[in-house]
């Protein structure tokens, strides 16, 4: 007899959804990529990061012999993720009636229906899924934590979960103060070269500014960087070549020098849907930052549940998690998928956010 393959069973539906394409999120995949040490299998993630040192060796007298030098320790913290679990119904009117893209005339069968829209009912909730976790990454960069409210249904408020990264004394903000970029005293290559600097005594790297959409209009129109890009000039500062690139939302400027950093420019002007209804900019459209990819990483926490057709608790590891279940007295079945992310850094204090840097 052929075997049988049963695609409400929770594998199953996991392998289904890794035959999806990912979907394009720009801070997420650039600056925080998972890997596979990056799921547990627990409850709680751990966040580690470690601040190097500048200092030299001293000098010692020959009948010495030597100095000890200290060990640098490494902070550790424990967090546990979000929870975040998107679901959605399928009821016998969804079944009985023509669906989106079929034919005017269909002759789809209510099973082959409900198969369809089980595969495009995943492909929506990792949409959703994935844009919070985009909005994870940038909050994480922006503000140094990201501050995470649950909610009990659609409309009410549950815990709110605050996760903060370096503590209250990381330096990881540059204020141009009112010499914004786009005004008469503000100094464009000096305070990206000064953000550079913060990186660089930190034995990080700075490979990217990051602007937002005004930032960027800005940057373009300012008289110094259109001089420093005439090739007559004789100083090589890099090169202007605005292109698209494969995120919705996100184009490269090109690539300037700032005193020995080359960067790549980035225009950020991804945008999402908030709970009111409002769109909103992941990335502030007056402000800059200056990073490198793979500056954090997305973690996940496990999964319990109890899956179709089993009594019995299970736990599973992974990024996204579906969950199928059904309500034989209505007549109806639910597909949920779950995900626990947590947006942590890889290194102390691993971007420099400047705000407000055009009026």
């Amino acid at each position: 007899m052929p075997a049988s393959l049963n695609f409400f069973d929770t594998y199953t539906l996991v392998a289904i959804l890794r035959e999806y394409a990912p979907v394009p999120t720009f801070f997420r995949d650039r600056y925080f990529p998972t890997g596979e040490a990056d799921i547990f299998n627990s409850d709680k993630v751990l966040v580690e990061y470690q601040k190097g040192d500048q200092k030299m060796a001293a000098f010692v007298s020959r009948r010495i012999g030597d100095i000890p030098m200290e060990r640098e320790g490494y902070e550790i913290h424990e967090y546990q993720p979000a929870f975040i679990a998107p679901s959605r119904l399928l009821t016998l009117d969804e079944l009985n009636k023509r669906g989106f893209g079929e034919a005017i005339y269909a002759v789809s069968t209510p099973a082959q229906r409900a198969a369809r829209l089980l595969r495009d009912d995943m492909g929506a909730m990792d949409m959703r899924i994935s844009r919070r976790e985009e909005w994870m990454a940038v909050q994480t960069m922006i503000n140094n934590a990201c501050t995470m409210q649950t909610y009990i249904d659609g409309q009410i408020q549950g815990e709110t979960l605050y996760v903060k990264v370096f503590g209250d004394n990381s330096d990881h903000t540059y204020d141009v103060g009112t010499k914004k970029w786009n005004g008469a005293t503000g100094d464009f290559f000096g305070d990206v070269r000064a953000m550079a600097r913060m990186l660089a005594r930190r034995g990080l790297p700075a490979s990217d500014l990051v602007l937002g959409a005004d930032a960027a209009d800005a940057v373009l129109e300012i008289e110094e960087v259109r001089e420093l890009l005439n090739k007559q000039s004789g100083i090589i500062v890099g090169q202007i070549d605005e292109r698209l690139t494969s995120y919705p939302g996100v184009s490269v400027l090109g690539q300037l020098n700032f005193g020995g950093h080359k960067m790549t420019l980035f225009c950020v002007d991804e945008t999402y849907v908030d709970d009111a209804g409002y769109t909103q900019n992941y990335f502030p459209a007056t402000s800059a930052m200056v990073t490198a990819p793979g500056c954090g990483h997305m973690m996940y926490g496990q999964i319990t549940q109890i899956d179709y057709g089993s009594t019995e608790y299970t736990t599973h590891i992974g990024a996204r998690v579906p969950k199928f279940s059904i309500d034989q007295d209505k007549d109806q079945r639910k597909l949920r998928l779950a995900s626990r992310p947590l947006a942590g850094p890889k290194q102390y204090c691993p971007y420099i956010y400047a705000a407000e840097v055009v009026s």
